[in-house]
């Protein structure tokens, strides 16, 4: 609890130094959609674990290594969220870059690991956790969500197509000119890929890894090609991003060029690196199975030459 309480602090007090550094007129938004949802999940996310650890001694290595991804994943989130990049970000296309990478291949993935509705639900009172519990599964609101992210074709789809639809240019610019449509598009982002994230790792179970390994290599093919589209633009395709990019001895065409690399290259190869891990988790499950069948086979082989062999001796002992 006190890890908790000491990175709230550090995160508050980072956002704080920030507005010193060179507030804007709009950062009042930073606190009302980042830094107090952000310190509200970590408290809520620490008691609740708590309590489970306490509930249940067995499990507490498994929580643990949850609590990790949790733990990880926040801090990812805070950085990209409150530290100095979102400043940048708003200045150099390659900061701004940077910063969404973070929200949809490194923090929204390490959420979904960490599996956090558990200790969410029980940082509520204990006579609230079954109804919110029974509310969240049968809320028709919430239908579409549940049925996306047990559907990976159509995570996969609404996780690109609201990538590209966010990298048009007029709503690119839009959402650089206004804060609340800023926020709006990197919510957007992260939801999307805890969507996305979580239809391929557990949406289904181990039996669906073949097609979660494809679902990966169609979005690191798609989110390449656009990478490589603003690489290879001969000039920038949005008007407000890039301004500050002289000060870093960039043109705005370099700063963009290199924000396109970034989401090429780098981000890119993190989807291979978990397809490769599903591959191997796929492939170590499929020889576990079949290591299981045959000794299932190999034990029913066994039942059966046993058993005319004790019906043998069972009917020469008769006789």
């Amino acid at each position: 609890m006190r890890i908790v309480f000491a990175a709230l602090f550090t995160i508050m007090a980072a956002d704080a130094q920030a507005h010193e550094a060179g507030a804007e007129a709009g950062d009042p938004w930073n606190y009302l959609f980042v830094v107090l949802p952000l310190a509200l999940t970590a408290l809520a996310y620490a008691i609740g674990m708590r309590r489970l650890w306490s509930a249940s001694a067995r499990g507490q290595t498994i929580h643990l290594q949850r609590a990790v991804c949790f733990g990880a994943g926040w801090l990812f989130l805070a950085a990209a969220l409150v530290s100095p990049l979102d400043r940048l970000a708003t200045q150099l296309f390659t900061a701004h870059m940077i910063e969404h990478e973070i929200l949809m291949v490194i923090a929204a993935p390490l959420f979904v690991l960490s599996k956090p509705l558990a200790p969410l639900l029980w940082s509520l009172p204990q006579k609230l956790r079954a109804s919110v519990g029974r509310a969240l599964v049968r809320s028709v609101v919430l239908l579409p969500v549940r049925k996306a992210a047990t559907n990976q074709l159509i995570a996969t789809g609404l996780h690109g197509a609201t990538l590209w639809l966010w990298h048009a240019p007029r709503l690119y610019d839009a959402a650089l000119a206004e804060t609340p449509i800023h926020w709006l598009q990197h919510l957007s982002f992260f939801c999307t890929a805890l969507i996305f994230w979580w239809a391929l790792l557990f949406g289904r179970g181990r039996q669906d890894y073949g097609t979660a390994i494809f679902y990966l290599f169609a979005t690191t093919l798609h989110s390449g090609f656009l990478g490589i589209l603003l690489s290879f633009a001969r000039e920038p395709l949005y008007r407000s991003q890039g301004a500050g990019a002289a000060s870093w001895g960039l043109s705005a065409l370099e700063d963009q060029q290199l924000a396109g690399l970034i989401m090429w290259v780098p981000a890119g190869m993190i989807y291979v690196a978990a397809a490769l891990a599903l591959a191997a988790a796929w492939i170590g499950g499929s020889n576990a199975s079949f290591a299981g069948e045959s000794n299932d086979d190999a034990g029913a082989r066994g039942g059966q030459a046993a058993e005319p062999d004790g019906g043998l001796r069972n009917g020469s002992h008769r006789s």
